[in-house]
């Protein structure tokens, strides 16, 4: 560190680091919990220039060779904690370079809260899009300086919070290649934070995504994912919604009760393809 620096406070401090283990709002861990292993991968924490500070992030790729495709991840509500570094790893085994920026870093850190209601206002509420696409831009422009990914084989996957991210990501940066939204958000409420949803930018978007979403979903009702379909028939995205019957929010999340298996094994064969087919290989 330099010299000249003065010394970070205790919060500067924690806000370079990313959650250990799961966060605590997700306790306990399930028995299904997956667990990749980093043997013969470059995997950890990195610091990602962005407009106003740095922020951590995650990041795995392959120890050997250089130019991988690019897929950034983003996260659920709870954070880049275990499960989402786990995604990374399981990308990178792949043969991708995989990055999930920690995108709530200037507004709290949700790993501690034990209420998911807490997360939500003290935290995710306060966390504005525009923040979300910049931090975004600057993770892509870290990946091409870090001389390891290919960025014009950008993809972009997403979890909950994170799904919602990718429709509107996507809309935002139409150079990347393809995204795929995993149970995201796609109708709520507008204000000056989250000026626009996934429904809004449907009929304009350009990049194909891949929605993946549970019939069974509490919080996701049928008819908004109806309408959501109808409204990328009217657009030249080729996008495309899976629906699992019976199926509930966070079917992927293989550390919740919510996981179900046969179903986020099929979502991640049809992730793996849909990256395939638009270039994220």
């Amino acid at each position: 560190m330099d010299k000249d620096l003065p010394p970070l406070t205790r919060r500067e401090f924690v806000a370079t680091l990313l959650a250990t283990g799961f966060a605590l709002a997700t306790q306990p861990v399930a028995a299904s919990t997956i667990h990749t292993d980093s043997t013969g991968l470059t995997a950890g924490t990195v610091q990602i220039p962005t407009a106003d500070r740095q922020i951590p992030g995650y990041r795995a790729m392959p120890s050997n060779g250089s130019a991988f495709p690019v897929i950034l991840v983003v996260q659920e509500i709870f954070g880049v904690h275990e499960h989402i570094k786990d995604v990374c790893r399981r990308l990178a085994k792949l043969g991708y370079m995989a990055i999930a920026p920690e995108l709530y870093v200037r507004q709290g850190d949700v790993a501690s809260l034990s209420e998911i209601s807490d997360i939500q206002s003290k935290v995710v509420s306060k966390v504005p899009d525009a923040q979300v696409m910049s931090d975004l831009d600057a993770t892509i422009a870290w990946a091409k300086a870090s001389g390891g990914g290919d960025i014009g084989k950008l993809g972009i996957t997403g979890f909950c919070w994170g799904g919602r991210i990718v429709w509107l990501y996507c809309a935002h940066n139409p150079k990347v290649k393809a995204g795929v939204a995993w149970y995201g958000r796609l109708v709520g409420s507008e204000n000056d934070l989250t000026p626009r949803n996934p429904i809004d930018i449907a009929a304009t978007l350009k990049v194909p995504v891949l929605g993946l979403y549970g019939g069974a979903d509490q919080g996701i009702p049928a008819d908004t994912v109806e309408r959501m379909r109808a409204a990328l028939k009217t657009s030249n995205s080729h996008s495309e919604i899976i629906v699992y019957p019976n199926t509930p929010h966070a079917f992927n999340a293989d550390y919740r009760p919510s996981y179900r298996k046969a179903e986020a094994e099929d979502g991640w064969a049809r992730m793996q393809a849909w990256f395939k087919k638009y270039g994220v290989a």
